[in-house]
């Protein structure tokens, strides 16, 4: 904490003595952000008021620049392109940037952003992002925040490619900053008003000023959104996946001279949602036609998992028609969550003549509770209650400095800076199986073992019924007992099984410390007048502390424990025994962790860095050849799941908390570019290759959550990655690059006509796992439901996406009025969205379409517009999965192993999130 206290007394030095900044000039830019505002506005109300690319000013460098004269990858949109597509989230933006990708799973707290097909899933708040979100300056821990609305903005820039070296928090991957409006001296504002389906309702605004005339000024933003959700819940008569919120943000900008200004931010943000439903995509069960025979697969006349599930009173809504969006969640689980987001920021900026300092302190919280029907249907199955005692909070106090200027004479640039970090994760489960569950698992275990509906009786102890029972015992003539001596004991266990009712946790306690701090710096030296050299190196000590507590109430798995794990010692009966007792324990669901407290820590510290030559051989035209190395911390998997194999009593009588952590990832980045820039034409292409070793890998299952980390065997392993093997595999040699992702990107921006704008974006995304692969650094085997992934492409990564933007805003008549006509689309083939690449989650490729016309009068002092996204109604997935419980097996594995491999049939039911359906609107808005 020492280094806490140093910082936050270099704050409050700097804030108690503006009377000692200097009044001198400096080429050197103070507060960089706010100074990029001010110039996009001169450059977009120029005198010719023609538009073009070369005229946005970015800050990605921490220095105010032209985009076309920044030498790393990186896209910038404007304020006014967000507003024309409907963005008011980084959603939105992906909508006009090729590279970037953002997916929302199980809670929007959970959403997913990915540049280049490489990204973190969200579900485990254990993982830190490979991309990270920075908003004003200040870190975001988790990518969800970034979906709030969060006002007017002024533009937003996607950093391609490791960072670390320009600012606080490193990524592997990229950087999202999102830079709102600041504060002004001039007194304005705007408002505006949206109508649209669904019920849809957005009131927003701004007022901004003098408080002291040319010393302090305001800005207060807000925003109100509410609208009917996109799922019909037929079980409960309600909607989901709908929208309520709100949002305010205050600013106050102090300036008492030219060099030294304060910009403080308080924001609060609240959401009360029902989010997020799933649709059944798959109910089929498939089958091994030729034993022995690889490659194929039949369709079932019927799925044996879907037959108990109506026999226990399941209904299928969605079935054969995913997008009619109707969902049958269990009868008073409906529930609402709510979600609160708030913090405070102080950035400083001070020019002291040849060097400019910049600080940015930040404390910020944030809560989001989870409570729902985890299965997705009307079998209450598993659920989260609503009891407070299902959510994730963060709490964030960060702390950043820089100086940067210049020497010999504007040849040198140069910037130093560091970053503390101390971020308090407390995740608070409650995760229980539902009163039907123990009837259910019964049901599954006996028709696993035997389709016929006639020996099952649901809601008979075991699932058995008379017939059943018999025929099992071995009592029916020409019978025999099904498990020999066994036989009562095991049935004794599935009778068991089946009285699992309302049991599981009632409150797990994770505490996660993590303290991080770093030093970097980056440095530009000007060679010449057109051959620039950058340097920029990092290096980052992170620690974390784990503390994790559980409380659970399933004694049915410790009396299954105590009966049934003896027979785990025969061969013959190991299967059926351990099946028995993971679908008792499921997730070391028992009464036998209860009480029991783990903790463990760890600390990763890695040296980074940048080197950057480029090279202006006419004014127009920039080249650029770079190198970066990326790194992001270990961490912890805050699932019990992961605590080891939940069939074996020792997994719970003695956790240990080391079995949850999981590797730091690291990338080596290379890319080589050009950047063209007129007043009619730009044109930008990058050729990329990263290469990632331990890359952390998330994967859900069916039944647990999976952190592993993807790295590629020196040896070969042969086929043992990609067999059913949980014990082949093991890596013996070094562990190298586990993913790689290398491609090309293509901008172009075509300004023909005063008031006409058409941009393009092209990305091609080779990004794939490579073969020999492990889960770790230490080379463990890969988890056998990831056998697709070696040698193919990385999930929720297409290979290739085209944008397209086109607007003309044409003057009408001369009193001022003009009008807006814009469209953009995003085209993308199509990709695997399961982290386990099964083909039942495949989408296909798609295009959705944007589209906005408008009336504008004279200074936007009025405007009306009425849009649509997703203009052709185009029907696509986010993500889809295994439905929790409901089956075992994809098609994937009947076709690799068959019967001989044990997998004779696959009926996993498969369920998915999907994306938005058209919307559309009008909005009224005025600007003064």
């Amino acid at each position: 904490m020492r280094i806490t206290a140093t910082l936050l007394s270099t704050v409050a030095c700097l804030a108690a003595c503006p009377a000692l900044a200097q009044e001198q000039t400096s080429p050197v830019t103070t507060n960089a952000a706010v100074d990029g505002q001010s110039n996009t506005a001169a450059a977009q109300t120029s005198p010719t008021g023609e538009l073009g690319a070369g005229d946005i000013v970015v800050t990605a460098t921490r220095r105010a620049e032209r985009l076309a004269d920044v030498p790393i990858s990186i896209n910038a949109v404007s304020q006014e392109s967000l507003q024309n597509s409907g963005a008011t989230d980084i959603r939105g933006v992906a909508q006009l940037a090729p590279s970037l990708s953002v997916s929302s799973t199980g809670s929007e707290a959970n959403a997913s952003a990915r540049i280049r097909g490489i990204g973190t899933v969200g579900d485990n708040p254990g993982l830190e992002s490979s991309v990270v979100t920075f908003i004003d300056g200040v870190y975001r821990s988790r990518t969800g925040s970034g979906l709030n609305d969060i006002g007017e903005i002024e533009r937003v820039e996607v950093l391609r490619g490791p960072q670390g070296t320009l600012s606080g928090r490193n990524s592997s991957a990229g950087a999202i900053n999102i830079y709102t409006k600041a504060p002004s001296f001039d007194f304005g504002g705007y408002g505006e008003a949206t109508y649209g389906n669904y019920d849809a309702v957005r009131v927003a605004g701004a007022l901004t000023g003098p408080i002291v005339k040319d010393l302090l000024a305001f800005r207060v933003d807000g925003v109100y959104a509410k609208r009917d959700g996109f799922y019909r819940d037929v079980i409960n008569d309600t909607d989901y996946n709908d929208r309520d919120r709100f949002f305010v943000r205050g600013q106050l900008l102090l300036e008492p001279s030219s060099d030294f200004s304060v910009r403080l931010i308080g924001d609060y943000t609240r959401r009360d949602e029902k989010c997020c439903g799933a649709v059944y995509v798959d109910l089929r069960e498939k089958t091994d036609p030729t034993p022995g025979v690889a490659g194929d697969f039949a369709i079932a006349p019927a799925n044996r998992i879907v037959d108990v599930m109506t026999s226990l009173g399941a209904v299928f809504p969605s079935a054969g028609d995913p997008y009619n969006r109707r969902i049958a969640q269990t009868r008073g689980r409906a529930y609402s969550n709510i979600t609160k987001d708030y913090g405070g920021s102080a950035q400083i900026d001070w020019n002291f003549g040849g060097a400019a300092l910049t600080s940015i302190t930040a404390y910020r919280e944030y809560k989001s509770f989870g409570a729902g029907d985890f299965d997705y249907g009307n079998l209450d199955l598993v659920y989260r209650a609503d009891d407070g005692n299902a959510f994730r909070r963060f709490r964030t106090f960060t702390q950043e400095l820089r100086l940067n200027g210049e020497a010999f004479g504007d040849r040198l640039n140069w910037l130093i800076g560091g970053f503390y970090s101390n971020e308090k994760l407390r995740v608070s489960d409650n995760l229980r199986f539902g009163t039907d569950y123990g009837a259910f698992a019964a049901c599954r275990v006996i028709a696993s073992a035997n389709p016929a509906a006639a020996l099952r009786a649901p809601r008979q102890p075991g699932c058995l019924s008379a017939a059943g029972r018999a025929v099992l015992s071995g009592v029916v003539p020409g019978t025999q007992p099904a498990f020999g001596a066994a036989t009562g004991t095991i049935l004794a266990g599935i009778d068991r099984l089946s009285t699992i009712s309302d049991r599981g946790a009632l409150r797990d306690i994770y505490d996660q410390k993590s303290e991080s701090y770093a030093f970097f710096t980056h440095n530009v030296l000007k060679i010449t007048d057109r051959l620039s050299l950058t340097g920029g190196l990092r290096w980052t000590k992170e620690m974390k502390d784990l503390n994790a507590s559980f409380t659970n109430d399933n004694t049915v798995c410790a009396q299954q424990l105590g009966s049934l794990a003896p027979l785990l010692a025969n061969p013959q009966l190991a299967s059926t025994v351990a099946g028995i007792l993971t679908l008792s324990c499921t997730g070391n669901s028992s009464s036998t962790i209860s009480g029991k407290s783990i903790s463990d820590s760890f600390d990763n510290d890695e040296f980074t860095g940048t080197a950057v030559l480029s090279w202006k051989p006419v004014d127009r035209l920039m080249t650029y050849a770079s190198y970066s190395r990326g790194f992001k911390a270990g961490g912890y998997n805050l699932d019990r799941s992961d605590l080891g194999l939940a069939y074996l009593p020792q997994t719970t009588l003695a956790p240990n908390a080391a079995a949850l952590r999981f590797d730091p990832e690291t990338v080596n980045a290379y890319e080589v570019g050009l950047k063209y820039s007129s007043r009619r034409f730009t044109f930008n292409l990058a050729g990329f290759r990263s290469d990632f070793t331990n890359f952390q890998l998330n994967t859900f299952n069916g039944t647990n959550f999976i952190v592993q980390n993807l790295g590629s065997c020196d040896d070969s392993l042969n086929g043992g990655d990609v067999d059913n093997n949980a014990a082949t595999g093991r890596c013996t040699s070094d562990v190298g690059t586990g993913v790689r992702s290398q491609g090309v990107e293509v901008e172009a921006g075509f300004y023909p006509a005063r008031q006409v704008a058409i941009t393009m974006g092209y990305t091609f995304a080779d990004t794939k796992v490579r073969r020999n692969i492990v889960g770790s650094a230490s080379g463990e085997p890969l988890d056998p439901a990831l056998f697709l992934l070696p040698g193919a492409q990385m999930p929720l990564a297409p290979r290739n996406v085209i944008t397209t933007s086109a607007s003309w805003t044409p003057d009408i008549g001369s009193n001022g009025l003009s009008a807006l006509f814009y469209i953009d689309q995003r085209t993308s083939s199509d990709y695997n969205t399961g982290s386990d690449n099964f083909p039942e989650k495949v989408q296909d490729g798609f295009t959705v379409v944007n589209a906005r016309v408008g009336l504008h009068g004279r200074d936007d002092l009025w405007a009306i517009e009425v849009f649509a996204q997703n203009l052709l109604n185009k029907n696509y997935q986010q993500v889809a999965f295994n439905a929790p419980f409901q089956g075992a097996g994809s098609q994937a594995q009947v076709q690799a192993f068959g019967a001989t491999g044990g997998f004779a049939t696959a009926n996993q039911v498969f369920t998915s999130y999907l994306a938005e359906p058209r919307t559309y609107g009008v909005t009224l808005r005025t600007r003064f």
